[in-house]
């Protein structure tokens, strides 16, 4: 399923540009697993398309990886359920460890 991180949403396959771009704002999309990205054709054209090409390529490539752009905290939720996990498999273990020096 493609994702633009520039507007935070899904889109469908149909709703992406032909050039790989979201509509609505212009980045660069992450195609995902729904289908292969679109290769651009390495030969062929004189040479201002390919430098055109080249440039717009790059452009692309910097908004894509923007070290300026934040990145998303972990959810509250997600550590509540890893906390959790950890309290039950200490419990676990900890029941594990008695049942084996009962047996002894």
């Amino acid at each position: 399923m493609p994702w633009c991180t520039g507007c935070d949403r899904f889109l469908s396959p149909a709703t992406v540009s032909p050039d790989g771009t979201c509509p609505k704002c212009g980045r660069a999309v992450d195609p995902g697993r729904a289908h292969a990205p679109a290769v651009e054709p390495a030969v062929g054209g004189d040479a201002a398309e390919r430098r055109e090409r080249r440039r717009a390529r790059a452009e692309r490539a910097s908004r894509v990886d923007d070290p300026d752009e934040e990145t998303l905290p972990v959810p509250w939720h997600l550590k509540l359920l890893v906390g959790a996990v950890a309290l039950y498999l200490g419990y676990r273990a900890y029941e594990g460890i008695a049942w084996v020096v009962g047996r002894f």
